[in-house]
């Protein structure tokens, strides 16, 4: 399934998703989700696609979900969002992403089941989720402790409070940090080296790094979802997702 806000280009090994919703600040709605889970589930099992590239404009990322489409019974009830983060963390194809602007709650979140995330000095990022009365979700309650260590995790988890890119990179969120009109040239440059490497031996290798002693991302991931299904039909998630969504 596509969707018009998702636009997706193969050239070269390279699958390019551009986030393409700019009048609403790229924020995600059921079909976006389901268009890149797609998108995702098609990388992963084509050979020719040796990479995929990830991005907004080089000035936004994604603001998040679509509030007003992802309250609703119908977005809920078709799990798109949860087959996405499936489809995300279980591609076996490596994943580049190129972050600008605003990177909000998946938008930040999306990024640990990337395998390169470049950041415009401009990229915020923020992991609201217990600000609106929500707990994590896509795995990051299991993926940025191991990343940032569990007591900048906790800072950034618990208090939701926006950090710029350089505490995303001492969060192990980033790789590399590049000026705004360098971003997506400099991303794509790198997807497109991954995208010549031996199809097999990269793709076994990013399996062998996605492996771990403990859960699993996608074990995480449905540790996590009947909590933030929980909290999400909460009176007070409710309460404050009317009082932003009235603003």
């Amino acid at each position: 399934m596509s969707d018009a806000n998702v636009v997706e280009i193969l050239n070269a090994g390279v699958l390019s998703l551009e986030l393409s919703r700019r009048a609403k600040k790229n924020a995600i709605t059921t079909e976006m989700y389901a268009g890149l889970a797609s998108a995702f589930e098609r990388a992963s099992d084509d050979p020719e696609i040796g990479a995929v590239l990830l991005h907004g404009q080089p000035d936004l990322f994604t603001s998040g979900n679509d509030l007003g489409n992802f309250l609703s019974p119908e977005a809920r009830a078709s799990g798109a969002g949860h087959r996405f983060l499936h489809a995300i963390a279980g591609c076996r194809a490596p994943i580049v992403a190129a972050v600008g602007g605003h990177a909000i709650g998946i938008g930040t979140t999306m990024l640990m089941h990337c395998d390169i995330v470049v950041a415009a000095t401009s990229a915020r990022f923020q992991l609201p989720f217990v600000k609106l009365g929500l707990s994590p979700e896509a795995g990051s309650s299991m993926l940025l402790p191991l990343m940032a260590g569990p007591r900048l995790a906790a800072e950034l988890l618990l208090l939701g409070d926006a950090f710029d890119a350089n505490t995303a990179k001492e969060a192990g969120i980033v790789n590399t940090i590049v000026k705004e009109d360098q971003l997506l040239a400099h991303a794509l440059a790198l997807a497109e080296r991954l995208a010549v490497q031996p199809r097999d031996a990269l793709r076994t290798t990013k399996a062998l790094l996605k492996r771990s002693l403990g859960r699993t991302a996608l074990e995480a991931i449905e540790d996590e979802y009947p909590d933030f299904e929980r909290l999400l039909a909460s009176d007070e998630a409710r309460a404050i997702f009317r009082s932003f969504l009235a603003r």
